[in-house]
């Protein structure tokens, strides 16, 4: 394994960082665990040195290390990436690689960084077996420690451990670190991400006296028909095992225990016991956590502790938007909490196994982890996967030094339930390899590959961003037999008893995604799908200031560097800065544990219990009853603790009898008490549900639609250029409005396009965009056919169509008193030839001066809600300014809408004045969007800073818009979220607010 094979292609032997050995002078992989022996933390402030290519010279080796006064050194962080430090820039790319097709070669000009630092080794350091440990340095490495050579390492995000006893001295201490940008392991790492290079994790040297543990296999399976575990623990030396809590004292590990009455590990109840392995040469104790727990494969259903489990997963790759891949441990602890509180229960560590302490937290926190290999060659697809490394013989050792050092470090978690053998890799010899090694080194996990359509190295049948509908077939074993196996009945007829994973799917790329529900719904209702991931969990921006100082998010493209992914590295549900965006809002009700269906006609709630193995002690159920947005009365319900998977019926409260008006009933599950990862009253699950009113009165607003106020005739005004209608001034010629009593009030104008978001923008031909652009829906042109006077009302017709087509929108304005305020109802009705289009919106868009940037509306809220999101907002009454309106996507898109608003209000602070707009009938509540841009500028914009509140707010009022989907990468939305062409009616009560007029 650790010999220099010839390069393919060549002859003789190739420098190391070209070479097909996976590493030299490392040790063999091991398990990750904490000995009572000591360790010394050598993060910190290292010298750095950049050099062009990789052959630079090695002049910083001697005794005192580099002269770092000949201008070429410089201080830099451990852990860190040099590109973010000013040396050189960091470049992204989805498929490509940034070099060359050509392996196992990478081009001369090759960044290298020469690291180095002093350390000091505490007075009585047992120095014979000292070990020497890199938990990350991408891509390839060569190490020195006072001068001597120790190794050199491939694989970025796996450990790699050196013996280095024989080279430590009393005192002082040069290690010395040369850090290749590009090697033949960079072939195996294109992994749509931030190519990053640098030592990014952490570098620790490690006290091992002789007669120490070196590696140990903890396995804890549990019986879940007796309640009992079964525990041994194989090491590398004889040692014995203790677990207090167990009542186990001095027993030899290496002998198997059964124990009764234990407590399974398990996401939803992560039970650790506590354990020490005392090495019978009287080393020092190794500390152990121990989660018992079986995973198996029943039926074609994924279990774990006899009970099948469905994974509400997120894709996760390490990202900060400041340190790139060098995450701190409270940032992981951060992630996962954050995950836990939005009802996530599983991470595929995407494309590459995490840094050890993210599953020592899943660990203890609770999460299902699809552990995966540090294995992506998805770049070879540009050279129609010739010369692809993982059916290449050269290249086996490479590979499977990666697996084994994956497995041989996370093998005692827990909490790691799945194996996966990389990512996007086509497929290929070495992957059997992989499969067969792994499956005989741990058959109590099974293994996960997708991109092999026979599925023959694989325990799952998995693919990526399929639909909703294609979902559904395969919980029904209804799908058709890939290509790959219709021929081969054997490959064929095991596939067809695998589970199903959806390994990737829901591409949160900007606004979106949309459908989780109902991607949900159907994943729950087959026993054959095992769960989804989404993709992914963090947008990758790095964060950036311009000339004028302002900070942004970078995508690929923004340092210069080509080729580049663009955008598509803007993908998760967390903003960069690690605020939640409302896809993952969206997601968290989606996939809440707790199914709470309110019939309020029948008296009755029903609980459904979503959860696999736990159940319903842990929450209690509150009730509100809100009339109008304002909340009458509220309690608890009593729920049973209904067991998993489980249904249970309970009553509906008795309702007070309330004001009238709408009356709204929300029931939401929160925890009883703290847990682990959140406090008490955190809110895990809601419903809401429209109750009759428990009284004749209808709570209208001191605006009341139906005050009298005379009817008035438009009238031309003395100019000739305007209609008068009560106190609206309209234009004479097109009829539009250009005030409403004081109130500077423009519109309304035909609204019918949006900003693109990345998934309308889709991917390949998969682009609803490109049909709108070519359908002219960017361009529509109006031409006002008639501005009609009647005794009560202004008529105003006209036509908007697109340059050089013949299909077109007939819209019809009609404006009416009623009462203090102006009834509009527009009707919009298609023209011409529309062949199956789309459309973006319908509505109607207005302006006004900026100073009324006060908001307050009675609808859907608190967040943005578009037709296939809006499931995670609810109706209630809320407020707040402009700004905060906006969701700040790194790529400025479509956003900020709230859906199913009855009334709004727009108020200047200062003057209290202002406007609202009211749906003329409760029925038929609208979409409303406040923006201190427009559209087109919106448009316009390649990042958030580019956006300039201008003296207007643009008000958009819809009647409907297309759904949002995930055509970023994968299907567009579900057929009932698509706005095709119809008749529409919208019905608007426009009313000037006087001061103190508002709510």
């Amino acid at each position: 394994m650790h010999g220099e094979p010839p390069e393919p292609g060549g002859t003789g032997t190739a420098p190391y960082w070209a070479d097909l050995a996976p590493g030299t002078g490392r040790r063999p992989p091991r398990a990750r665990f904490t000995s009572g022996a000591a360790r010394l933390d050598l993060n910190g402030t290292w010298s750095f040195r950049l050099s062009p290519a990789a052959d630079a010279p090695l002049d910083f080796l001697g005794p005192g290390g580099p002269d770092t006064d000949d201008g070429t050194w410089s201080p830099l962080p451990v852990p860190s990436h040099w590109v973010l430090h000013g040396h050189g820039i960091p470049r992204y790319t989805n498929t490509a690689y940034p070099f060359p097709i050509d392996p196992p070669h990478v081009p001369d000009a090759n960044p290298t960084g020469d690291h180095h630092r002093t350390f000091h080794l505490p007075d009585g350091w047992r120095r014979t077996g000292s070990v020497l440990r890199f938990d990350g340095v991408d891509s390839c490495f060569k190490v020195w420690l006072n001068g001597h050579e120790l190794g050199t390492s491939k694989g970025s995000r796996l450990p790699a451990e050196f013996d280095a006893g024989w080279a430590l001295r009393p005192g002082r201490n040069d290690l010395a670190v040369r850090v290749h940008r590009w090697s033949s392991g960079s072939y195996l790492e294109d992994q749509d991400m931030w190519w990053l290079p640098g030592i990014f994790r952490d570098v620790t040297l490690l006290e091992v006296p002789d007669g120490s543990l070196g590696d140990c296999f903890v396995h804890a399976s549990y019986d879940h028909e007796r309640g009992g575990g079964t525990l041994r623990v194989d090491t590398d030396v004889p040692a014995h095992l203790s677990l207090p809590e167990l009542g186990v004292h001095g027993h030899r590990a290496d002998r198997p225990l059964t124990l009764p009455g234990i407590e399974p590990w398990s996401a939803e109840h992560p039970r650790l016991y506590t354990g020490e392995l005392v090495p019978l040469t009287g080393a020092e104790p190794v500390g152990l956590r121990i989660g018992f727990r079986s995973v198996a494969i029943r039926d074609g259903v994924f279990t774990v502790n006899g009970a099948p489990v469905l994974l509400r997963g997120v894709n996760r790759h390490e990202h900060d938007p400041d340190h790139g891949r060098a995450l701190t441990v409270d940032t992981m602890r951060h992630d996962l909490l954050l995950m836990k509180r939005n009802n996530i229960n599983a991470v595929r560590t995407a494309h590459y196994p995490p840094h050890p302490a993210f599953l020592d937290l899943c660990d203890e926190l609770g999460l299902w982890v699809v552990d995966e290999c540090d294995i992506e060659t998805h770049g070879f697809i540009h050279a129609d996967w010739a010369g692809n490394p993982a059916d290449d013989p050269r290249w086996r050792p490479m590979l499977l030094d990666r697996m084994r050092r994956m497995v041989e470090r996370d093998k005692n978690h827990p909490s790691v339930v799945v194996w996966s053998l990389g990512n996007e890799s086509h497929h290929g010899t070495n992957l059997a390899a992989l499969a067969d090694w792994t499956r005989e080194r741990d058959p109590s996990r099974p293994l996960h590959y997708e991109r092999d359509r026979t599925y023959r190295h694989s325990d799952f049948y998995s693919l990526m961003y399929a639909s909703v509908a294609e979902v559904d077939r395969i919980g029904r074993h209804e799908e058709p037999a890939p290509e790959e196996t219709a021929a081969e009945p054997g490959l064929e007829r095991r596939r067809r008893t695998l589970p199903f994973l959806l390994c990737e799917y829901a591409h949160a790329m900007g606004n979106g995604p949309g459908s989780l529900t109902e991607y949900q719904r159907t994943l729950e209702r087959h026993p054959r799908c095992a769960g989804a991931f989404v993709w992914e969990w963090i947008d990758h921006g790095l964060r950036r200031t311009d000339e004028e100082g302002r900070a942004y998010f970078a995508y690929g493209g923004d340092f210069g560097d080509s080729p580049h992914g663009g955008t598509f590295c803007i993908d998760g549900l967390l903003f960069p800065d690690r605020t939640p965006s409302p896809g993952l809002a969206a997601y968290k009700k989606a996939v809440e544990p707790v199914g709470i269906g309110i019939d309020a006609a029948a008296g009755r709630i029903r609980v459904h219990n979503r959860y696999d193995v736990r159940d319903l002690a842990h929450l209690r159920f509150a009730w509100t009853l809100e009339a109008d947005g304002v909340p009458v009365a509220q309690g608890e319900v009593k729920v049973p603790p209904v067991g998993a998977r489980q249904e249970a019926e309970v009553a509906l409260p008795v309702l007070p009898a309330g004001p009238g008006g709408e009356t709204w009933l929300t029931v939401r599950a929160v925890l009883a008490a703290d847990e682990p990862w959140a406090p008490a009253g955190h809110e895990v699950a809601w419903a809401q549900a429209r109750v009759p009113a428990h009284s004749a009165h209808s709570a209208h607003s001191a605006h009341s639609a139906h005050s009298s106020h005379p009817a008035h005739r438009a009238r031309p005004d003395a100019r000739g250029r305007r209609l008068t209608l009560s106190d609206a001034r309209f234009d004479a010629r097109t009829g539009l409005l250009r005030a409403l009593g004081g109130l500077d009030l423009d519109g309304p104008h035909l609204d019918m396009w949006r900003a693109p978001t990345e998934n309308d923008r889709g991917m390949g031909d998969n682009s609803v965009l490109r049909e709108w652009r070519a359908a002219g829906l960017d361009r529509l042109v109006a031409r006002t056919e008639r501005v009609e006077r009647r005794p009560d009302r202004l008529v105003v017709q006209a036509r908007m169509a697109p340059d050089g087509l013949p299909h077109g929108l007939r819209v019809r304005q009609t404006w009416t008193p009623h009462g203090d305020a102006l009834l509009l109802t527009v009707d919009i009705v298609p023209d011409g030839p529309w062949n199956g289009l789309t459309l973006p919106r319908a509505g109607v868009r207005f302006t006004l001066p900026a100073r009324h940037d006060r908001v307050r509306w009675y609808g859907k809220g608190p967040g943005e809600a578009y037709p296939d999101s809006e499931q995670a907002a609810r109706v209630g009454l809320f407020a707040t300014d402009v700004a905060a309106l906006q969701t700040p996507y790194v790529v400025p898109q479509e956003n900020g809408r709230r859906a199913a608003v009855r009334w709004a209000e727009l108020v200047d602070p200062e003057t209290g004045t202002g406007l609202r707009v009211e749906a003329a009938d409760h029925g038929l509540p609208f979409g409303l969007t406040v923006r201190a841009w427009s559209t087109e500028d919106l448009e316009a914009a390649a990042h958030p800073h580019d956006l300039t509140p201008g003296d207007r707010l643009h008000l958009h009022v819809d009647v409907a818009q297309y759904g949002l989907g995930s055509a970023s990468c994968g299907p567009g939305p579900l057929e009932e979220h698509r706005l095709r062409p119809r008749t529409w009616r919208l019905g608007l009560l426009l009313r000037p607010l006087g001061p103190g007029e508002a709510g």
